[in-house]
C-alpha cells in the first residue's frame, strides 16, 4: 500500500507492506532533506514506523539508523549517478547509470527474514552520522533530480 506523508511541506512517497518499507528517492523526499537531514530523517522514520504498527498492528522490526544509513546511502548514490551523468556525455555509459539509478530510487527496507543485505546496513548503522555528514547539504541545488 503507497502511502504519502506531507512533511515540512513535502510529500513523501513510501509503500507499506508485511516486514518492508518502501521509499522513493524522488525531488520531493531530497528537498525534505535539504540541510536538514539528521532531524527530518527521524521525524520521517517515526512517521513511517507509527503508521506501520498502526496498519500492521506490530512494530517494524528495523532500527531507526539501519533505515536512515539504507535510505541515506540509495539517496546518496541516486545524487552521485545523476550527478556523473551530467558530466559525462558518452551515451552508453549514460545507459548504463541509468539502468542502476533504477535500483537507488527506490528503498526497500526489509526485516532480516525479508531483506538479505538487512546485515549490511545493521552494520553501517553506528556509522548513522558519518553518512549524514556526506550528504550535500544543499542536494538538490543543481536540479538534478527532477521527478
Amino acid at each position: 500500500m503507497d502511502k504519502i506523508y506531507e512533511l515540512a511541506g513535502n510529500k513523501i512517497k513510501v509503500g507499506l507492506e508485511p516486514q518492508l518499507i518502501r521509499v522513493y528517492s524522488n525531488a520531493q523526499l531530497w528537498t525534505y532533506l535539504d540541510g536538514k537531514a539528521d532531524a527530518r530523517f527521524e521525524l520521517l522514520i517515526n512517521t513511517i514506523k507509527a503508521d506501520y504498527e498502526q496498519h500492521f498492528g506490530k512494530a517494524l522490526a528495523i532500527s531507526n539508523a539501519s533505515l536512515i544509513v539504507e535510505i541515506l546511502v540509495h539517496v546518496y548514490c541516486d545524487y552521485l549517478g545523476l550527478s556523473f551523468n551530467r558530466m559525462v556525455q558518452i551515451k552508453w555509459i549514460q545507459a548504463l547509470v541509468k539502468k542502476l539509478l533504477k535500483r537507488a530510487e527506490v528503498v526497500d527496507c526489509g526485516e532480516k527474514g525479508v531483506d538479505s543485505n538487512r546485515w549490511v546496513w545493521d552494520l553501517l548503522a553506528s556509522s548513522k552520522s558519518f553518512f549524514i555528514w556526506i550528504l550535500p547539504k544543499n542536494l538538490n541545488a543543481k536540479n538534478i533530480k527532477q521527478h
